[in-house]
């Protein structure tokens, strides 16, 4: 028996968007239904070497399918200039749960793009307006193109706005999407008066405010990933109607973390976690609903979810290298 190997070629090949997206979806719904078993995600610091790793343990079941796994991913800001290397890389061990037996390797930087776009789509679809048809980003880093690439899969998207300080990030990103998209450079007001939009940056102060918000804009806010990080100002989120993903995470990590930790906002200003929603629970957008707002901090579980799709793809395309890992041989 062998496991494939997916190198990052293999996983954005085999993620189809579509299929990542419905398979994020039923990560929520699982979790709403305590179906998985998540403990947390644990850190090891790394202060001499200027960075840390991050273990991300996880299983689901999905009803028609099960899957365990794991993501090791390290966070070294000083990679590109003193290595040359990320700053973010992650290797994910996808498995059969039944056996424990590793069915896949897989490139896990592809795939938590690939996830975090299609986390980033399943909140689209359940708290946009249904017409929306104008995308802004804020940060042109390699995220925003999965976040492009999952939410017009969901909305009909024909104008996209993308603000950042380095010119040659928006050129590169115009490039890439300038035949499908009506896509241009713009202002962070200007991106964020669109009717979805999506913020990808690491910035610790707030960079979006509530008079730069869009009437009825949903609003992803998926880069804050630590203590301190936030990137929409206190009076969007204590205006909004705020869904997050997890109650743990993001207090302590999320777009929430700062204000929260403040006292400026509390468990009565979020309405819902995103799986309530997707499992019926709540509803999603509704036709009294202003600006809405989902706070992304990234589960295990949409990791197992996004390896699974990719995994199965992958098979049936033939796609990958296997090789033995394991030594099957019972003694």
């Amino acid at each position: 028996m062998e496991t494939l190997l997916l190198d990052p070629t293999d996983v954005d090949d085999n993620a189809e968007m579509a299929e990542v997206i419905l398979a994020v979806e039923e990560a929520f719904a699982a979790y709403e239904a305590e179906n998985v078993r998540m403990p947390a995600k644990s850190y090891v610091e790394l202060p001499e070497h200027g960075g840390d790793f991050r273990s991300m343990p996880a299983y689901m079941d999905a009803g028609e399918w099960d899957g365990a796994g794991i993501k090791w991913v390290n966070v070294h800001p000083g990679n590109p200039d003193d290595h040359d290397l990320p700053t973010v890389i992650g290797t994910m061990i996808y498995s059969d749960p039944a056996t424990g037996f590793p069915l896949s390797l897989l490139d896990g930087t592809t795939l938590t793009r690939k996830r975090t776009g299609a986390a980033a789509a399943v909140a689209t679809d359940h708290l946009a307006v249904a017409d929306a048809a104008s995308l802004g980003i804020v940060g042109a880093g390699v995220q925003s193109y999965t976040q492009l690439e999952a939410i017009s899969t969901v909305r009909g998207i024909e104008e996209v706005i993308v603000a950042d300080t380095r010119e040659a990030a928006v050129e590169a990103f115009i490039e890439t999407f300038g035949d499908a998209f009506d896509v241009r450079g713009g202002s962070i007001a200007e991106a964020a008066s669109c009717d979805v939009l999506s913020t990808v940056t690491p910035v610790e102060d707030p960079i979006v405010s509530a008079d730069d918000v869009g009437d009825h804009t949903h609003v992803n806010a998926m880069g804050a990933d630590a203590p301190g990080k936030n990137e929409l100002a206190d009076d969007v989120l204590t205006a909004a109607k705020l869904v997050i993903d997890d109650y743990e995470q993001c207090t302590h990590s999320g777009e929430i973390n700062v204000p929260w930790s403040e006292g400026i906002l509390g468990d009565q200003d979020i309405y819902a976690e995103l799986g309530e929603i997707v499992a019926g629970k709540r509803p999603g957008r509704t036709a009294e609903d202003g600006v809405t707002v989902f706070d992304s901090t990234g589960l295990a579980i949409q990791d197992v979810a996004a390896a699974h799709a990719v995994y199965e793809r992958a098979t049936a395309n033939d796609s990958g290298t296997a090789f033995e890992l394991v030594d099957t041989q019972v003694r």
